[in-house]
């Protein structure tokens, strides 16, 4: 698997490498004309809706720009991005994802900081105190935010009506309708880990819902540890869905959309996973809304602990060594209502900016909105909240738990061992 991975981001950098040098050359050729904008992004595959719209929109209002848009995938874009910048040959601008990776960006020196175009523009006007403070790192504003995604169960509408299954609110009904599924045949829960990142969303819930928002942001600037109880008996419970048989067999051989698919194809009842799943739902499979599929909130575990809404922050951010000036025009334009609602109607994502009006939204995303405004806390996922070095240990514990969750002590020792080994001391 190790194999076919390298050599699929070999192949990416391989294409970058095509596009770096077609735009050498055409930039030659048609400068005069327009100034070309490089900009990398992880939007490809079925998480690709909205952005290309986006990106057209600009280039319709904007012709002294060509925006030259290039996707990769996820897991080869956390490499070759981190290489272009080393290596002094980034492109002009590029998503990221809002929380600890930026702030190591930002460590590193790598970002152009845009309070200039932040305050000229007013932002404050077009984005919440809280995503404002999302986008802010040592005191500056370093990237524009262009989707607000909410990890929540999403289930198949039918299932649940012929099992006459209602929502469940607690623990102990999430596990009776889980026991129901099961019994009716159907996988409960389908999950799709192979790329790592899907299986923390079941950590990071399980965590806040029994140790808190408060202990969980200890664990992630490391002021906590890994071998603490509070830890160990998130993992405990997430055990006990897998020794009850409510989890997909083989979770490691799957990635998220193929989870998805099976509840499409009926196979299994609900997924944890981020509004991405509504573009997937939505586009590429036919489903309806509120007809075919639905969501809820992920289950209080311990009624005392308070609520907390989990999900990434996606954004653009500019390269101080990419064309600063051309990038932070388009990024203004991204930042408007407009190129927000095509993004957000093409990805199932909210938009950070707060002057797309509720009705904009589907009934569906508007109790998704609803959901995070009842929830006191909002946390970054797990590998967007902690060191990224750090969430490297963490995603390869969740993915070997998955395939030995007899060993929960020891891969938490592990993981405790090796973070002491790489944070700097």
């Amino acid at each position: 698997m190790r194999t076919r991975r390298a050599t699929f981001r070999l192949k990416n950098m391989a294409a970058w490498l095509v596009i770096m040098s077609g735009v050498m050359f055409t930039g030659k050729l048609f400068a005069a004309e327009t100034e070309q904008i490089i900009f990398l992004h992880y939007w490809t595959g079925a998480l690709s809706g909205g952005i290309n719209d986006m990106v057209s929109a600009f280039s319709a209002i904007h012709p002294e720009y060509t925006v030259r848009a290039t996707g990769f995938e996820h897991e080869s874009f956390k490499i070759s991005i981190k290489v272009m910048l080393a290596g002094g040959n980034p492109p002009d601008m590029f998503s990221y994802w809002a929380g600890a990776r930026v702030q190591a960006l930002v460590k590193e020196g790598y970002l152009d900081a845009i309070d200039d175009i932040w305050a000229a523009e007013k932002m404050d006007e077009r984005f919440p105190a809280a995503i404002g403070q999302a986008c802010t790192y040592n005191g500056q504003k370093y990237i524009i935010p262009v989707t607000q995604h909410y990890v929540a169960l999403f289930y198949n509408t039918r299932i649940f009506q012929q099992l006459n299954l209602t929502p469940p609110a607690t623990w102990e009904e999430f596990l009776a309708a889980c026991q129901k599924i099961k019994a009716a045949g159907i996988t409960p829960i389908a999950l799709g880990a192979r790329d790592r990142w899907p299986a923390q969303f079941w950590f990071d819930y399980l965590l806040l819902r029994t140790a808190g928002p408060e202990y969980r942001q200890r664990l992630m600037t490391h002021h906590a540890a890994y071998t603490d109880p509070e830890v160990s008996a998130a993992f405990s419970l997430w055990k006990d869905l897998i020794s009850q048989g409510y989890l997909t067999t083989n979770p490691n051989m799957l990635d998220w959309s193929e989870a998805a698919k099976q509840l499409f194809h009926g196979e299994a009842a609900m997924t944890l996973m981020g509004t991405w799943i509504i573009g997937l739902f939505d586009g590429q499979l036919g489903w309806k809304q509120g007809q075919d599929y639905d969501f809820f909130p992920f289950p209080a575990v311990t009624p005392e602990v308070p609520g907390a809404s989990l999900g990434p922050i996606d954004a653009i951010a500019v390269a101080k060594e990419g064309k600063v000036k051309a990038a932070k025009t388009a990024m203004v334009y991204f930042s408007d209502v407009e190129p927000q609602q095509k993004m957000s109607q093409g990805s199932g994502a909210l938009s950070p900016n707060m002057n797309v009006p509720s009705s904009f939204y589907s009934d569906l995303q508007q109790r998704i909105l609803d959901a995070i405004r009842a929830a006191p806390n909002w946390a970054f996922n797990y590998d967007l909240a902690t060191d990224p070095d750090v969430a490297e240990l963490g995603l390869n514990a969740f993915a070997k738990f998955l395939d030995q969750p007899d060993a929960i002590p020891a891969i938490l020792k592990d993981v405790e061992q090796q973070k002491q080994k790489v944070l700097p001391q």
